[in-house]
């Protein structure tokens, strides 16, 4: 059996984070009291800006190469501490050769693409069960069109052409929200996020990005190397790959059961001056809430042949990707829900 280690989310400024042994201390001079937790239990922390993390505890955690991740108030990526960089030179020539050829590159991408497609198409199938006839017939149809769009993904010849049918797909996607949420907006936007879904949205694919990021350095992947999303400066395009697989049923489904629920209240955001929509402290909170209890949820891992909590999923995958890599396998498969 294998133990889903915690991520340890703090977000209230004002707080600090010292070592105490081999614990780590949390205190904050409003709250009264002690609060300490053990670092063999902590995979990795992820702070807010506005939170102090000590020198003794970034050193300790760079030493047990546990990844500390800091992020903005709305969740944007500001950086990370992961300590020294897991060695294993091999691994990444191997990485930077798949990269640099051309068919091996597209095949790796085909892959991210129907891994995507096919998950989302899980979720609509899904959402589709519970729906009244008229919405469960459209919703199907969506579905079915995502089942093109994987036959027509596996014919590209191109990344060009790849990424064409991938953001169709997306749009697609995108523009029938309101079918799958009573009193979501049509369209994805973002950077800043316009409105209460697209927010939580971003937030949650802001978790998920930072999940991947450390799963790709603990194998020893260069998260910044990627196949579907290329070389791009400041940006880690494998975490974005490997993401893709994942955004339907990690994060679309739980924000859509969210707003389904109607568990998001006026008082989880706040719309700044710009027009942008962030999370409110306590809209932080509740989400990271529900975003540790799904990383509980157990799913059937099609390729091993067992069960495991999501929370491990991007760990396995990545473990999976370096094994194609290796030429351990000949395909790299994407985690597809059963």
């Amino acid at each position: 059996m294998t133990e889903l280690l915690r991520t340890l989310f703090v977000t209230t400024p004002g707080t600090s984070l010292h070592l105490e042994g081999d614990t780590v201390r949390i205190r904050h001079p409003e709250r009264p009291g002690r609060s300490v937790l053990p670092l063999v239990r902590i995979q990795q922390l992820v702070v807010w800006k506005g939170v102090e993390v000590t020198n003794d505890l970034l050193l300790r955690c760079a030493a047990d190469n546990r990844g500390v991740t800091w992020l903005s108030r709305n969740g944007r990526f500001l950086g990370r501490v992961g300590g020294n960089q897991i060695g294993n030179p091999t691994l990444r020539l191997e990485q930077v050769r798949a990269h640099d050829d051309p068919q091996r590159r597209l095949e790796i991408a085909k892959s991210v693409v129907a891994g995507k497609l096919q998950n989302y198409r899980q979720l609509l199938l899904r959402v589709a069960r519970d729906a009244e006839p008229t919405r469960q017939t459209q919703i199907r149809e969506l579905a079915a069109a995502h089942a093109d769009s994987l036959t027509a993904a596996a014919s590209t010849r191109s990344l060009t052409d790849l990424l064409g049918v991938e953001g169709a797909a997306a749009r697609l996607y995108s523009q029938n929200l309101p079918l799958l949420a009573k009193g979501v907006p049509p369209g994805r936007n973002r950077r800043p996020p316009e409105d209460q879904f697209n927010c939580v949205l971003s937030f949650g694919y802001g978790m998920l990005r930072v999940a991947l990021t450390g799963a790709l350095e603990q194998v020893g992947l260069d998260p910044y190397i990627g196949f579907l999303h290329g070389v791009r400066s400041g940006k880690p395009s494998l975490a974005l790959d490997l993401m893709e697989e994942f955004r339907p049923l990690l994060v679309d489904r739980l924000v859509l059961t969210l707003f389904n629920r109607k568990e998001i209240a006026t008082k989880h955001t706040i719309q700044d001056p710009a027009g942008g929509v962030t999370l409110t402290d306590d809209g932080r909170t509740f989400v990271l809430d529900r975003w540790s209890k799904a990383r509980e949820r157990i799913w059937q891992h099609s390729l091993l042949k067992r069960e495991m909590p999501a929370g491990l999923l991007p760990n396995v995958q990545a473990r999976l990707f370096a094994r194609y890599l290796r030429g351990d396998q000949p395909a790299y498969q994407p985690w597809i829900a059963s």
